[in-house]
């Protein structure tokens, strides 16, 4: 049935066609169809970061940026939902187009810039949400925030989303906010973590519950950088990693049309470089802590090769986008 709903969507443009996809994803959930059209949710339980997950698969942030489809897509068949990027301050992110779909590659291309409605909406949003899976909340910085200020911005988003989220996400990794990446590096990494560890602490005396914190890197970090990124989550006692956001190169594209937009590119020609990222990661990591991985993943074998390499969870995005909830499934069956 997806292929043949994916072939109507596809006629729309992007954006067009996901808040139609989501309407629709809505309204099964809503007349009660989702088992019948995805089938009951496997259990195959896994503990990780001290929390049960219903199953390892998982939705990248970036799909429902307000947490307004928790409920939705979890009917799915994911066992976990990352929500955001959210920041502080409500965002419209950059001008339209900003998303382009690569079919022959099974890719897809976005420069969406954190548009988002803000941290409030997303947390009533979580707030009103049956939560029957785990819920990761994905923070950043606001557009506007100059580099050297970021930091407040990760606080402010942290400390509103602490008592909602099972764990929280610090995205420094995203290629359409200009300077973001530059906090994977050096003193602005380590005084950015320093400083969020210190808020995570306080927070869980507060909330009396310790909630994770990860960060998510960049697929386009050489290998000593992946290196020295390591070094400052082990040093900094983050819990956990996830590998990785979209990729600023362009290897080896078939659709030529959009191989020169700027943005993130994401989907199967990721694959190979998000795999090397993730070897590299967890060998530096030496299982000091766990690592999601995610990019790349758009068949069941795909996301096999990430867990026997080391991963704890995977996470997709373009792959649904592409395959629809069938991949979750199919996923699953091989575990």
């Amino acid at each position: 049935m997806y292929p043949l709903l994916r072939a109507v969507l596809f006629m729309f443009e992007p954006e067009r066609a996901h808040a139609l996809s989501m309407a629709a994803l809505e309204l099964v959930y809503r007349l009660k169809l989702s088992r019948l059209l995805f089938g009951r949710r496997r259990s195959v339980p896994v503990n990780v970061l001290g929390l049960t997950f219903p199953n390892a698969v998982g939705l990248a942030a970036g799909l429902d940026k307000n947490g307004d489809h928790i409920d939705a897509l979890a009917a799915c068949g994911f066992g976990f939902i990352e929500i955001g990027t959210v920041t502080p301050r409500a965002q419209p992110g950059n001008p339209k187009p900003r998303v382009f779909r690569l079919v022959k590659d099974d890719a897809l291309i976005n420069r969406m810039g954190f548009n988002n409605d803000g941290v409030d909406h997303l947390v009533e949003r979580v707030k009103a949400s049956k939560r029957d899976c785990i819920i990761g909340i994905n923070i950043g910085k606001n557009l506007d925030t100059p580099l050297e200020l970021a930091v407040d911005d990760y606080v402010r988003a942290f400390q509103r989303v602490y008592p909602y989220a099972d764990y929280v996400t610090v995205n420094i990794s995203s290629p359409n906010t200009p300077g973001l990446r530059d906090l994977q590096h050096g003193e602005q990494l380590r005084q950015l973590l320093h400083t969020l560890k210190q808020q995570q602490q306080q927070l869980a005396q507060q909330y009396q519950r310790y909630k994770p914190l990860l960060v998510k890197i960049a697929p386009d970090l050489s290998d000593d950088d992946i290196s020295d990124l390591a070094r400052t989550l082990i040093d900094n006692g983050i819990d956990g990693a996830i590998a990785t956001n979209t990729s600023n190169q362009r290897p080896d594209l078939t659709s030529a049309a959009f191989a020169s937009e700027q943005g993130g590119l994401s989907g199967r020609p990721i694959r190979q470089q998000a795999d090397h990222v993730l070897s590299v990661l967890l060998r530096e990591l030496d299982g000091k802590m766990p690592v999601i991985a995610v990019g790349g993943i758009m068949s069941a074998a795909d996301a096999q090769r990430k867990l026997q390499a080391g991963a704890s969870l995977v996470q997709l995005y373009t792959g649904f986008i592409y395959s629809g909830p069938a991949l979750i499934s199919s996923i699953l069956k091989e575990m």
